[in-house]
């Protein structure tokens, strides 16, 4: 395949790259298709659903499922990123991409993930507040609040990732445009360059520090205190019930960072892109589809909302009250 550049000065400018997917795998193509295909799709249907039976159950208006929701919309706009050009390589071949398509799945992709880093410590905190601090919970989380934490998530975020996206668009790549991922990943593209790296590097870290680390540290923090604080509930009902409230988020939090370290905590090795692509493809989309799923098992007040909206005589109501919903928003 022709690869393209465009003449800049000394050097070629890279204006399109080729994306090899899972090119290692010739007869699996279809296979995999089929498989990403209905991940995807029941990744998607599946937080529609959540944000659906949240939106319309008044029994669920509550910063609980408030932060669902938005966790839901994170899920789904974060797999939309890179799974619909993943299945356009596996089903036609449609291997390359833009410059700017790839600078900007790029800098979504890293931006998503720092948003559920945040969201996930927004509703560590609220499950904080709900154990630990139970009777001022309702003047603590109110809608404004949440509201703030929520924005500040995603704003956060995006501003935070744009400019090490806007860093990584000036690089060259030194006529070579082959990426060894099925997206435009970031340590892919770093690979590809020969710009002196060291500024972004410093920057990547910093980026961690604050995207990864430091909401980790306070997740940390926060369970700590919730946990101390089940323990000395007399009662195993009463302990039984304050985890109930919990243990889904904790799950949730658990698959995320040792999807994350399984996925990028590897030895710097020729061989390590290629052996990373699998693991990274699940995580990308198995994670937008466990999450619903987590949520409705280990939830009661999901569980019932989802079994009454399922029911053939709560399917219409359900859609009239969404687009009522819809409308008002």
């Amino acid at each position: 395949m022709e690869h393209k550049f465009k003449e800049t000065g000394n050097f070629s400018a890279v204006t399109e790259f080729l994306i090899l997917g899972f090119s290692e795998f010739p007869e699996l193509q279809l296979s995999l298709f089929t498989l990403f295909s209905l991940l995807y799709l029941m990744a998607v249907l599946g937080n529609l659903l959540v944000i659906c039976i949240v939106c319309v159950d008044r029994h669920l208006h509550n910063p609980m499922y408030f932060f669902l929701a938005n966790l839901s919309f994170l899920d789904i706009t974060s797999v939309t990123v890179t799974m619909p050009k993943l299945l356009a390589i596996l089903l036609a071949q449609n291997n390359t991409i833009s410059f700017s398509d790839c600078i900007l799945q790029m800098y979504c992709f890293t931006a998503f993930v720092e948003v559920e880093f945040l969201l996930l410590t927004a509703m560590a905190y609220d499950r904080y507040v709900a154990i630990c601090n139970p009777l001022r919970y309702p003047i603590i989380m109110n809608k404004k609040t949440c509201a703030l934490l929520a924005a500040a998530s995603w704003i956060t975020a995006l501003l935070e990732t744009l400019p090490h996206a806007i860093i990584i668009s000036q690089f060259s790549f030194c006529n070579s445009s082959v990426i060894n991922h099925f997206f435009c990943d970031f340590t892919a593209l770093q690979k590809l360059s020969c710009t002196d790296t060291s500024v972004i590097d410093t920057m990547t870290f910093i980026i961690s520090v604050f995207s990864v680390f430091t909401p980790f540290l306070l997740t940390l923090t926060s369970y700590v205190f919730i946990i101390s604080t089940i323990l000395k509930i007399r009662s195993t009902e009463g302990k039984s019930k304050a985890f109930s409230t919990c243990s889904s988020h904790l799950t949730v939090i658990t698959l995320l960072y040792g999807t994350l370290i399984g996925v990028y905590v590897q030895p710097n090795s020729v061989d390590s892109a290629k052996s990373n692509k699998l693991p990274t493809a699940i995580y990308v989309v198995t994670l937008p589809l466990l999450n619903p799923l987590i949520y409705s098992l280990r939830s009661k007040e999901l569980n019932v909302a989802l079994k009454k909206a399922i029911s053939r005589k709560s399917v219409l109501s359900l859609s009239k009250q969404f687009w009522k919903c819809g409308n008002q928003a």
